[in-house]
């Protein structure tokens, strides 16, 4: 029991609210009256914090309404739980039944569909000469702490762990530049890694961004001749994309030391080069004025320094760009822009080899937000990758400055949601760079004092399976793709005929064709094929004891076709052929269906 008073003080409620609350409060007080009064208040407050978010009201204002619409509900479950009968304590609160914020279950279908596009990733990565390996899922959190940039805030921290400092990976660059340094930084080599990593984003789960999501990598170490592994991260990439089917893609390259040296020559200062860098990297998601604006008045820069570096910029284009920049006599005089010219002259030559130039845009724009780059950046976009609502030329001058993408609003738990996908875009769906000095970091800060510390030179792409899932999808559910591989289904007419069923299925699977049966003992005969069909199974295999003593099963082909855009089974006359059953196995395999069949094919 305590007063009504100190509950007040206790919540910090309105004068208004307390009135409402007997004398003295136990464990059956809280009146009708007052938990309509509260709840009145924290609607109140919640179209309060939503008229705020709808006028783009100051980030302070939008802050102190958050809190307020937080202290009322914590007040509500406060009271919640001081009301109620003598034994609510014994009471069980109901589990919410939900994934964690950023995160998602797959079912069959789609896990079918994820793996499909998996298979088709790793067979690029292994036709490329890449070696598979695996890291853990976290790290330690000195390994992965300074390399990401402004994005370290995005790292998940775990709690100490039995006195280690742990945190979930961010990407799979870092986890694998510690594996080099750990094996000497000698290995020269084609190496990838396909798992989940985490980010404390904010998701739009309908456009694959997410706090889990997969990455696929191919990274090529060791030192190599100029600008070759570079030419074949970027082909790989081609290549991926194209077996993929995500539609028209575009490669997006620059090189951080023509955009370093651009900054230079504008007169960027050393130490605000990264993070102005960062700035110019939302040029695909924010017009010119909005990365101006935050260039200036967040990050310092003077105006006429900005306007310098909105020059170089806009620009963007193919092998000719190179002509322009090689005419800036400025630029030309810059020893880092040089190199990179340089290294980007090699490339272009190298790219023609490979028969992509007509995939790459060369985009002075493209910035690539972490520390650790240090030579040619590249990511690849599709039409959804942009916003909706965002202009085609995010540097075209001055434009009605477009407001942020809006959150919604809060949830009845107080969680906050996802950001709104109507304005968000998918984003790029594979990046990567060259990072030379990553696995040095490594080596120097495990060395003993004074003994040089070896490097390793890196290039590597990361692929965002979860965002390409995302464009994959729908097509796959338009086109009508099966969601298992399945391709014979053994039934019985008759008396259930489960060992011979059991026997067939056997030799069947052992053979390297895909095949299930109806777990019962005497099924029906219409049950069987209803469980055949929920699969799409193109083969029905079906077992009579008339026919067995004979040596002979009958095999009925099925087959779908959509009408009216529903996919549906295409009705038959056919009841089947004969096979023996001794020639059943070959008989199958010489079919064009079977013959035909690749994960997810249309039946």
């Amino acid at each position: 029991m305590f007063s009504s008073r100190a509950f007040c003080r206790s919540y910090r409620l309105t004068a208004n609210f307390c009135t409402l609350i007997p004398k003295s409060i136990g464990t059956r007080t809280m009146t009708t009256e007052a938990s309509d009064s509260l709840t009145a208040e924290i609607a109140q407050a919640t179209g309060a914090l939503n008229d705020l978010r709808l006028q783009n009201a100051d980030a302070s204002s939008i802050d102190a309404a958050k809190k307020r619409l937080g202290e009322l509900k914590k007040t509500m479950a406060a009271m919640n739980s001081a009301g109620g009968s003598k034994d609510s304590g014994k009471k069980r609160e109901r589990l919410l039944l939900k994934t964690a914020k950023g995160t998602r279950d797959y079912g069959a279908a789609e896990m079918f569909c994820r793996e499909h596009v998996e298979r088709i990733v790793k067979d690029v990565f292994t036709s490329y000469g890449g070696s598979a390996l695996d890291t853990p899922v976290f790290e330690r959190k000195d390994v992965l702490a300074g390399k990401y940039g402004e994005d370290q805030k995005l790292i998940f921290d775990l709690m100490d762990q039995g006195g280690e400092q742990l945190a979930l990976r961010y990407d799979h660059t870092v986890p694998l530049a510690r594996y080099l340094a750990m094996a000497g930084a000698t290995v020269q080599a084609k190496i990838w890694q396909v798992g989940k990593v985490y980010r404390r984003d904010n998701p739009v789960m309908s456009k694959g961004r997410m706090r889990e999501f997969s990455q696929a990598d191919l990274d090529i170490t060791g030192a190599w001749d100029p600008m070759i592994p570079d030419a074949e991260i970027i082909s790989l990439l081609c290549t991926v994309l194209t077996r993929l089917d995500v539609g028209e893609f575009t490669v997006k390259l620059n090189h951080r030391k023509i955009l370093d040296g651009i900054f230079e020559v504008c007169g960027v200062p050393q130490d605000k080069i990264r993070s102005i860098s960062s700035a110019v990297d939302k040029l695909d998601k924010l017009p010119w004025l909005e990365v101006k604006k935050e260039m200036t008045e967040e990050k310092g820069l003077s105006s006429d320094v900005a306007d310098k570096i909105g020059e170089y910029v806009k620009h963007k284009g193919g092998p000719s760009l190179l002509d322009l920049l090689k005419a800036d006599a400025t630029l030309m005089a810059n020893p880092s822009a040089k190199q990179g010219i340089s290294d980007m002259d090699i490339l272009f030559t190298l790219l023609r080899a490979y028969k992509v130039l007509d995939k790459i845009s060369f985009d002075m724009s493209l910035a690539r937000g972490l520390d650790y780059y240090t030579g040619i950046i590249y990511e690849a976009i599709v039409e959804a990758s942009a916003p909706p609502a965002f202009a085609a030329d995010a540097t075209e001058s001055p434009a009605p400055s477009k407001p942020k993408p809006s959150k919604k609003a809060k949830a009845d738990d107080g969680e906050e949601d996802e950001l709104d996908e109507s304005q968000v875009g998918v984003g790029s769906i594979a990046a990567g760079g060259r990072y030379d000095n990553l696995v040095g970091m490594f080596t120097a800060a495990a060395a003993a004092e004074g003994k040089k510390a070896p490097g390793l030179p890196c290039i590597g792409v990361s692929i965002g399976l979860d965002r390409i899932f995302a464009i994959v999808w729908p097509k796959w559910v338009e086109k009508g793709m099966r969601s298992k591989e399945t391709m014979v289904y053994v039934l019985a007419a008759g008396d259930g005929l489960l060992e011979e069923r059991i026997a067939l299925v056997q030799e069947l699977r052992e053979a390297g064709i895909k095949t299930d049966f109806l777990a019962k003992k005497k099924p029906k005969l219409t049950a069987q094929f209803m469980a055949g069909e929920k699969d799409e199974v193109p083969f029905a295999v079906i077992l009579g004891g008339d026919e067995l003593k004979e040596g002979l099963v009958t095999v009925k082909e099925q087959k779908w076709e959509f009408v009216d855009g529903k996919k549906t089974k295409v009705q038959s006359a056919d009841q089947g052929v004969k096979v023996r059953r001794d020639e059943l196995i070959s008989w199958i395999k010489q079919t064009p269906t079977y013959q035909g069949w690749s994960s997810g094919r249309l039946i």
